[in-house]
């Protein structure tokens, strides 16, 4: 049974939550405050964590910064729950380590539904590791089971997403995969037009990857289409 923590200070929302999870076959523990709820991720190391923004002590995305740095829960699935639904808060979201970003008031079942796919896409990448997967081209070879990628002989440590969106891009390699199809196999919902969550992880991906990302000579650009991994032989 999948546990998942809820970090959220308003009693009801948590209730609701919880009860509608629990329902769904999930095993859910609550914190209500951002030092309990980082306290407590390192104890009971759950399968996802849905972490609200506005928190007492300690605010949402500093403690989603602190769960990336430390190597125990470096690599469990944050789900941001917030009442902030500015593009800007999303990018900031997304930059403190996010993997997806659900703005109250919500629907119960697109609530489910993200949690459902972010926990998918988990499994997905263990099942790949199981099976030692490798895929490589050139310059370039991931390794599921470390979330890691080989690039240019050197060893580059990526989060769950980063793995995922340059896999679906190798996967496609020197063909243009649009925002829908990306949202869909990356994220595992129906996309919608949420594309800056998409430029984000690209930008990161760039920082790592691209000798210069300002001018990316690998992951490019193809406006009005989408994005294009092109890798020397």
């Amino acid at each position: 049974m999948p546990r998942i923590l809820i970090i959220d200070d308003d009693p009801a929302i948590a209730e609701l939550v919880s009860i509608n999870l629990e329902m769904a076959g999930y095993d859910v523990s609550h914190a209500d405050d951002g030092i309990k709820g980082q306290a407590l991720a390192l104890q009971i190391q759950p399968d996802l964590i849905m972490l609200d923004l506005m928190l007492p002590r300690v605010d949402g995305f500093t403690v989603c910064q602190r769960l990336r740095r430390d190597d125990r829960t470096a690599d469990i699935p944050v789900l941001m729950l917030t009442a902030l639904g500015q593009t800007q808060d999303k990018v900031e979201g997304f930059n403190a380590g996010a993997d997806d970003y659900l703005t109250k008031p919500f629907e119960v079942q697109e609530m489910l539904a993200r949690v459902r796919a972010l926990l998918r896409r988990t499994d997905r990448i263990i099942q790949g590791a199981k099976h030692s997967e490798i895929l490589n081209y050139g310059i370039l070879t991931l390794i599921p089971e470390r979330f890691e990628a080989i690039w240019f002989n050197e060893t580059v440590k990526l989060t769950h997403l980063e793995f995922e969106l340059l896999h679906c891009l190798l996967q496609r390699h020197g063909q243009t995969v649009s925002p829908s199809e990306i949202l869909k196999e990356v994220w595992g919902y129906d996309p919608d037009d949420d594309i800056e969550t998409i430029r984000v992880h690209i930008r990161h991906l760039r920082t790592k990857l691209e000798p210069d990302p300002r001018h990316p000579k690998y992951i490019k650009t193809v406006y009005g289409a989408g994005y294009c991994l092109e890798l020397p032989a």
